[in-house]
């Protein structure tokens, strides 16, 4: 079952026309990670980059915007897990207006340690949270 979790589109979002700029969307992209960490991985950031001197850097995202969001609106973002390797996670995070697809990005995060950038196993702590969840099939990885 996808975390979800809702977002107000906020002045700060938007450019001069009222839409989000795309760049906002990122930032929204991560704050939902970032929540899913806390809430369902039980690591939030600040233990993640600050106690135990660990990040979740994103390697890649591919996006697709399927209609633009406007000032005011509500948007819901659902986070699912793809695939997970020994030391990256694939997620797929959609964003909604009601019913209608505002965007569907792909991101892979890799588990590092802060101190030389190199990449960490996931310890079974967080490993056992990743329930992989492919309502529409998975795609090959």
């Amino acid at each position: 079952m996808p975390f979800t979790t809702r977002h107000k589109v906020r002045f700060q979002h938007c450019d001069p026309a009222g839409i989000v700029f795309y760049p906002r969307y990122f930032e929204m992209i991560n704050a939902v990670v970032e929540d899913w960490f806390a809430e369902v991985v039980g690591h939030d950031f600040s233990t993640l980059h600050v106690t135990s001197r660990t990040s979740v850097p994103t390697a890649s995202l591919e996006t697709d915007f399927h209609a633009p969001s406007r000032l005011g609106e509500t948007l819901t973002f659902e986070l699912a897990v793809r695939a997970v390797g020994r030391t990256s996670l694939a997620l797929r995070i959609v964003a909604r207006c009601g019913d209608q697809p505002r965007l569907t990005c792909d991101a892979t995060l890799v588990f590092v340690d802060l101190e030389s950038g190199r990449p960490l196993p996931w310890p079974e702590t967080m490993r056992h949270h990743f329930v992989i969840d492919c309502p529409r099939g998975c795609p090959d990885e």
